[in-house]
């Protein structure tokens, strides 16, 4: 049976210049929700950032963090002295570990974009930061993330890949389905009707015991999807993903 996590579920923490709706990702179980997270996958924050705004110098800690910019541009610096712009094509993930500290920073347009934020496998692992050039007009699924070992171009120290695509009313779409992953398929943009639910902007579907559908674009869409392994082993001592 395919579930869905309306927009109404999720908190607002920050408004203003910095804006940020929080997509507790647990909720979509509803009343068999054990935690806040959906697995290792734990929340995603769809931001809304204006120009002139700085983020100053902030540590993270046992957090696995992909930045994915939809609009606009945000300049990232970090202690090491990294700055990168960080862009629709051009992908962040921070493995933060036992520490990693960075900075955000909108220099021109407002960019819209999701921070995501997974549960690590252990806890203090060795820092890293990974980017990744990737195409913006994509209408079919492209791998973004996944475990280290895989195929993905960018690693996750856990059990998740995470995938985007952008296709266009009228398109259809298959889920990809990996074997003992659950999919977790949120709306950044758009509409889809996947079997007879209708899904928006800020939405998103699951189903615990079959694939998903083969969905309908009913609106130019942009959509991330996330096969979770639900079973994986993690660290509940992230500064963000490790709260429950």
């Amino acid at each position: 049976m395919i579930r869905k996590l309306t927009s109404d579920k999720h908190t607002q923490p920050f408004r203003g210049p910095f804006s940020i709706t929080r997509v507790q990702t647990g909720d979509i179980l509803g009343n068999d929700a054990k935690d806040t997270a959906f697995g290792p996958l734990s929340y995603i924050d769809h931001a809304v950032m204006q120009k002139g705004l700085t983020i100053k110098m902030h540590e993270h800690v046992n957090d696995e963090i992909l930045s994915y910019v939809w609009r606009g541009k945000m300049y990232h610096r970090d202690s090491a002295g990294i700055e990168v712009a960080v862009t629709p094509g051009n992908l962040m993930m921070m493995n933060a570990g036992k520490s990693f500290w960075h900075e955000e920073k909108v220099k021109q347009d407002h960019v819209e974009m999701l921070q995501i934020f997974v549960r690590p496998r252990e806890t203090d692992l060795n820092p890293d930061i990974q980017f990744h050039e990737k195409p913006i007009a994509n209408r079919d699924w492209y791998l973004m993330a996944g475990p280290e070992g895989s195929e993905a171009p960018l690693f996750v120290r856990q059990n998740v890949y995470i995938f985007d695509a952008h296709p266009k009313q009228g398109d259809q779409l298959n889920i990809p389905s990996y074997k003992n992953f659950i999919p977790f398929l949120y709306v950044m943009d758009g509409e889809i009707t996947a079997g007879e639910l209708i899904v928006r902007k800020y939405e998103a579907i699951t189903d615990l015991d079959e694939a998903l559908p083969v969905i309908q674009i009913n609106k130019d869409s942009t959509l991330v999807l996330f096969l979770v392994d639900m079973n994986a082993q993690m660290s509940l001592m992230g500064t963000i993903s490790g709260v429950k």
